[in-house]
């Protein structure tokens, strides 16, 4: 962890004790694969909620602001935010299984119903997929030169190669949420599924299926991935070309710092040879 993980991990009780006491609060243990944030089922007078203090960090910024546009429309609604403590006061999902154990069709027809949903046209304070990939391009390579060149320098040159021409070309933008995948998607009681954990950015649609597409958790073939490229995109109405594409940019720039590097870079192999 950064130094300034370090220094947040250090703050954290405290963080936690200022809003639970702002918010009569009273907090379990976190839930265990709440990773990057701390993420805990709490009690507040009676009524069940869960309190997320983030770790303040690029992808998790304007969390609250995404969660404030879908106003509880197929995701949890936030119920109170500290901007200064990164504190988020959320919906509690029950019995909050995730959208993985229902298997791979009956995921992709929840995620297929879901998607559309969220594509709001908003503008600020989001940050753009074209910035984002501005970063990937000048990364791209360095990341894989220290990670050890872990995968072959095909899959990085397809990457950057389509990053020359997408961000540039894209469709009509709207709020998307760039991890969304079947365990960011938790069975609860106002609606059968609610989407959690918003990574927002704004950009055109295809770019929203990359993380499901990869979504090793139902199912890891090649068979797996291009079945549900084209299903995805066969059912949403999207553009196969381009969906293909940006699942193999953002798998790449997210694969060097992912425990799963070598299974991201078989699925960006097999799409390139779809």
């Amino acid at each position: 962890m950064s130094s300034d993980g370090t220094i947040w991990l250090e703050q954290l009780p405290t963080l936690i004790a200022e809003v639970s006491r702002r918010w009569d609060l009273d907090v379990g243990k976190p839930y265990p694969l709440s990773n990057v944030s701390f993420v805990a089922p709490a009690a507040q007078r009676g009524r069940d909620v869960v309190l997320k203090v983030q770790w303040p960090h690029s992808e998790s910024e304007h969390e609250s602001e995404a969660l404030h546009v879908w106003d509880g429309d197929g995701a949890v609604e936030l119920l109170d935010h500290d901007e200064r403590c990164h504190a988020l006061l959320l919906e509690r999902c029950v019995p909050g299984t995730h959208l993985a154990v229902a298997g791979a069709d009956e995921s992709l027809r929840v995620l297929i119903g879901l998607l559309p949903r969220l594509w709001k046209r908003v503008e600020a304070p989001f940050r753009s997929v074209s910035d984002e990939a501005a970063g990937w391009a000048d990364s791209l390579v360095p990341a894989w030169e220290k990670a050890g060149r872990r995968c072959d320098r095909r899959l990085v040159d397809a990457a950057s190669e389509h990053l020359r021409h997408l961000p540039s070309t894209q469709g009509d933008q709207v709020l998307v949420h760039q991890d969304l995948h079947a365990v960011n998607v938790l069975a609860a009681q106002r609606e059968p599924w609610l989407v959690i954990d918003p990574k927002p950015l704004i950009g055109e649609r295809e770019f929203a299926l990359a993380p499901i597409i990869r979504s090793f958790e139902l199912g890891h073939s090649r068979d797996d991935v291009v079945g549900r490229l084209n299903r995805l995109t066969a059912e949403l109405g999207l553009d196969r070309e381009r969906a293909t594409a940006w699942t193999v940019v953002q798998t790449m720039a997210w694969s060097f710092g992912s425990k799963y590097s070598d299974l991201h870079h078989e699925t960006v192999g097999w799409l390139l040879e779809a």
